[in-house]
């Protein structure tokens, strides 16, 4: 689980990473970032109906995506919020295919120090 710190829960700050935000995408995952005012990054993580019908699969997607960003959290610059957005074909992913998908994007935001 992401610290408390770390997650973005606010309709507010939510609604301005989706209104100034930059998008990047990959075939299965896309990343909506906008720099805050804050000393920690945010994240939040969504898996729509189009993702899947299906809540536990959609669940799992999240649940997934949380835990990379766990575990790459310490290498990643601050001040910045971000919405992971996981699109069909990211269930099929393999983790170890999953953790370059998410480092790659995170790479091509610059936000990785």
């Amino acid at each position: 689980m992401l610290p408390v710190a770390n997650r973005l829960k606010k309709k507010k700050d939510l609604e301005e990473v989706f209104k100034k935000g930059r998008t990047l995408r990959d075939d299965a995952l896309a990343i909506r970032f906008v720099k805050n005012k804050l000393k920690t990054s945010r994240f939040t993580f969504s898996a729509g109906l189009k993702f899947s019908r299906k809540a536990f699969l959609r669940n799992r997607a999240k649940r997934r995506l949380r835990g990379i960003i766990r575990d790459v959290l310490p290498g990643v610059k601050t001040g910045f919020d971000a919405v992971f957005i996981a699109g069909r074909g990211l269930e099929a992913k393999k983790s170890r295919e999953l953790k370059e998908i998410v480092s790659e994007l995170l790479k091509r935001a610059k936000l990785l120090q």
